[in-house]
């Protein structure tokens, strides 16, 4: 997502799945199943249902060519379009920016091999759904330096202005080993961590759904801060290892930001280790949605050899979205900002949800009120990312008095909270990510420009490192993203606030319109906000997949024989109400 919650278990603080592994092996349970982002709330398995040789579905033959809004070409508009283009039918995307939504890739001007992701950047390996395009597309990865990652030569933990440097975990001081004891008995006294993952192992969804409906009513109204805070772990350890679990999380930086967030949100992520294993796209993470819109699959219906999403738009998605509505005639009609009008039969829209309210005039009448209700409530989180250029990874350089790197991958309570460096090669240029925040943090970075945003960050790692002198080898001028500030986003992905578990019910079942009036069916949303993993480009390709099943149905097509799709199985396996 993705742009998100990222968390790498390597880290002690939240070592949380290697815990559960060891416990798996102890029981002998079958510890080889991986961990896959199969979501408690629906653990249908969608890797399973994109590798069915039967493929997704169908539509009648007099149906093909048959027009598709999609509104939004990121990552979940991109996926939709190119699974109902392979089904027969034309999907006509519409984009007010650039291709790729947040996996947005950015070059240095003067060298633009050099890039920086902007959205997101990092992919566990448990999102299957997400590696099957990666794998189709035949892109790159590698694994992405996180702290005390195996590919992370060392680690620097600041805190209160006590430096400690590592390069595994056990040279941390003992105080970070009880953060780590305390939030792994944590998640496994009060959410039964270890029995979900081995649950998810076995993609057994009969006990994922007993454990999870039996967690939700209990765990919906809690904060996340809550939850540590009530723990007996926590409530031993003191207010010092609440606030070290904060400041340095149990990951990739400080978790005080999403404290206020539900408990419910984090969970998603620990169970289905999407805070584990890491990659990154080589060359950058938009070379995924722009291959998407480039790549012409082989054994299409209907369509040609040779066709691909670009040139059925003859090389340009259509413009930005200005109103939806139903005609007189019940199709849906979608008009873009300088007036070109066409009718569909079947809408959907992937743009960042509130957008349906504010920017796109949408009537109100295609959406029952209490989904108007969910889009409105859903709760945002702010990031920033600062990168700059430099002219080679002069960090591995070795300090001759103390025998380290002289800069590591830093975590520290100062303003810049996370460091990333992204080697290149040597003697080649590399970047620096030099901060890297949420929420409030990342409010604090908002009303400043470039320069003076890295003039601060250096100014904060001088005091951690008061020998390097890293500004003498920054090249060119700094990229830094706001997504608050980003006019089509608002804001980097969502994260549900406690009590708002019934509004992600609304969204993310909406693609089954089977008990909706006639007049609110054919428009779908999707998204990595309408997604439970909302922030993980997992939950776009999902909540994709969704749209593509409700398209197919509502046009009178069905799921290939053996393989059913989402809808199908919603019933069964889906979100439980808890009313």
């Amino acid at each position: 997502m993705t742009i998100a919650t990222e968390l790498p278990a390597e880290f002690p603080a939240g070592d949380a799945a290697s815990t559960a592994a060891a416990t798996a092996a102890a029981s002998g349970a079958p510890s080889a199943a991986p961990v896959t982002m199969l979501n408690p709330d629906f653990p249908f398995s969608y890797d399973h249902y994109l590798a069915h040789p039967a493929g997704l579905g169908s539509v009648p033959p007099e149906l093909y060519g048959t027009e598709v809004a999609v509104v939004g070409a990121g990552l979940s508009g991109l996926v939709t379009a190119y699974e109902l283009m392979k089904m027969g039918l034309r999907p006509v995307v519409y984009e007010a920016d650039q291709i790729g939504g947040r996996l947005r890739t950015a070059s240095f001007p003067s060298a633009p091999e050099v890039t920086a992701d902007l959205g997101g950047m990092r992919f566990p390996v448990s999102g299957k759904a997400f590696y099957h395009y990666v794998n189709v597309l035949g892109l790159q990865t590698q694994e992405f330096p996180n702290p005390l990652a195996p590919s992370t030569s060392s680690t620097v933990i600041e805190l209160a202005g006590k430096r400690h440097y590592a390069t595994t975990p056990s040279e941390l001081p003992d105080f970070y080993r009880e953060v780590a004891e305390a939030w792994k008995a944590a998640v496994n006294d009060g959410a039964s961590f270890s029995e979900m993952q081995e649950a998810i192992r076995a993609r057994d969804t009969g006990r994922i759904k007993e454990l999870w409906n039996e967690l939700l009513p209990l765990l919906d109204e809690q904060t996340f801060y809550g939850f540590i805070a009530a723990s007996t772990s926590f409530r031993k350890a003191g207010f010092a290892h609440r606030e070290a679990f904060g400041q340095v999380g149990f990951g990739t930086g400080g978790w005080d930001t999403d404290f206020p967030n539900s408990i419910l949100e984090i969970l998603r992520v620990v169970y289905t280790d999407a805070d584990d294993q890491h990659r990154l796209i080589t060359g950058g993470a938009q070379r995924l949605p722009e291959e998407l819109w480039r790549q012409a699959p082989s054994g299409m219906v209907h369509w040609p050899e040779g066709t691909s999403l670009a040139s059925l738009h003859s090389g340009s998605p259509r413009g930005a979205v200005d109103r939806i509505c139903r005609a007189d005639n019940g199709d849906l009609l979608v008009r873009e900002r300088w007036g070109r009008e066409s009718a569909y039969p079947a809408v959907v829209t992937t743009c960042q949800s509130w957008l349906l309210s504010t920017r796109i005039h949408t009537e109100e009448s295609l959406f029952p009120s209490e989904l108007w209700t969910a889009i409105e409530r859903s709760h945002y989180m702010q990031s920033s990312k600062t990168f700059v250029m430099v002219d080679r990874p002069f960090w591995k350089d070795i300090d001759p008095e103390t025998g380290r790197e002289v800069m590591s991958m830093t975590l520290t309570d100062r303003l810049n909270r996370a460091t990333y460096l992204l080697d290149n090669g040597p003697d080649k240029p590399a970047v620096i990510l030099l901060s890297y925040t949420w929420n409030d943090d990342a409010l604090k970075w908002l009303a400043l420009t470039a320069d003076e945003r890295v003039e601060l960050m250096l100014h904060s790692l001088k005091q951690i490192y008061p020998g390097v002198d890293i500004a003498s080898h920054i090249i060119g001028q700094p990229i830094t993203v706001s997504w608050e500030a980003e006019p089509n986003f608002m804001g980097a992905f969502k994260a549900n606030l406690p009590g708002h578990y019934r509004y992600q019910q609304r969204l993310f079942t909406h693609f089954k319109q089977d008990k909706l009036p006639e007049g609110q069916r054919g428009i779908f949303l999707a998204g990595d906000d309408v997604s439970f993993t909302a922030g993980w480009a997992e939950g776009a390709v999902t909540t994709g997949l969704n749209a593509v099943w409700g398209v197919l149905n509502h046009l009178g097509g069905s799921s290939a024989s053996g393989n059913p799709g989402p809808g199908e199985l919603l019933d069964e396996l889906g979100p439980i109400s808890l009313d």
